[in-house]
């Protein structure tokens, strides 16, 4: 594997600071607190442009356009992730339910979440945020 491919894939770490600098105010707080933009308000809910999504904090590719669909759920819905190893699903029983949150595997940033009320071939629908990601025209 060429030295750049490898340096692509490397662990981000970051202080809240090193954070802070470098996403919105709004991206902080759902990227690095878990926070939830509020439903039908993300910019790339009702994108249909192909490309792909990227992680907002580190440009990990996440999810491909092929893969979005709409959910009615106020986020943007996608069947599957790009590549599996990309994220990282983790139990989360906070607000009285228990759900599996959505995180990227590079730099450790929360997602969204994943139900198991997609559309096949998977049935799977990961609820992301748009503030959590990047869309590149084309890409992917």
């Amino acid at each position: 594997m060429n030295e750049r491919l490898e340096n692509a894939m490397e662990d981000v770490k970051k202080s809240d600071e090193e954070w802070r600098r470098e996403l919105t105010p709004e991206q902080f707080e759902v990227l690095r607190h878990g926070a939830t933009e509020r439903p039908f308000s993300g910019a790339l809910l009702h994108n249909e442009e192909r490309g792909a999504y990227a992680c907002a904090a580190c440009g990990n590719v996440l999810f491909d356009s092929h893969a979005k669909f709409d959910s009615g759920s106020g986020w943007p819905s996608f069947s599957e992730p790009h590549n599996v190893t990309q994220v990282t699903l983790l139990g989360d029983d906070s607000h009285g339910m228990h759900r599996i949150e959505v995180r990227c595997r590079r730099c450790g940033s929360h997602l969204g979440h994943v139900f198991d009320d997609g559309p096949t071939p998977t049935g799977q629908r990961y609820c992301i945020n748009s503030l959590a990601l990047d869309f590149t025209k084309g890409a992917g």
